[in-house]
């Protein structure tokens, strides 16, 4: 499995970012998977339902399955947050996997930047990123600078400076 990440300030467009290049992975025949870091409490599970009932009642682990689909909720209880190799572990095999948030993360990331969020450019201090994809001209960029709105162009650029995922342990030590 090959990993790249998005990296950028909340507000600038990862995620609807993510929500236009999986199609275009998808249609290049590409098997995808997500890995989304939370910075705030999240649920997944619908006050009410059995499973949702099973966590309050102090369960460490659900597992929920059907027909269409499955789900596996850890409740952590004070346990340390597990890290970003932890759980790519988990997932099951696919063509890419891309992790958005875990900006500090040694992973190769393209940097969504756009200027009217009112935050610094990432790339000068992280030298992990690869690219920069903006909605408008970043003249003072370190790294290549791609059009928001250019999927193609993104795409390619996750996809060639994509690395396999057991690389980059090795890669981080010598950084």
């Amino acid at each position: 499995m090959r990993i790249i990440g998005l990296a950028g300030w909340s507000g600038s467009g990862k995620t609807t970012l993510l929500a236009r290049v999986i199609p275009e992975l998808t249609k290049r025949g590409l098997k995808v998977s997500t890995v989304k870091h939370a910075h705030h409490g999240f649920d997944v599970d619908i006050p009410g339902k059995d499973s949702h009932t099973h966590r309050q009642a102090g369960a460490s682990e659900v597992f929920i399955s059907s027909a269409r689909r499955w789900a596996h909720i850890h409740e952590l209880r004070g346990d340390e947050e597990p890290e970003l190799s932890e759980i790519l572990a988990r997932l099951a095999p696919v063509d890419l996997v891309i992790v958005e948030g875990y900006k500090r993360h040694p992973h190769p990331k393209l940097e969504v930047y756009r200027a009217a969020v009112g935050k610094p450019l990432l790339h000068p201090d992280d030298d992990w990123i690869v690219a920069l994809a903006s909605d408008a001209p970043v003249p003072d960029s370190r790294v290549p600078v791609l059009a928001l709105d250019d999927i193609e162009k993104i795409t390619d650029v996750l996809l060639i400076e994509s690395v396999l995922i057991d690389r980059i342990e090795e890669r981080a030590e010598r950084v």
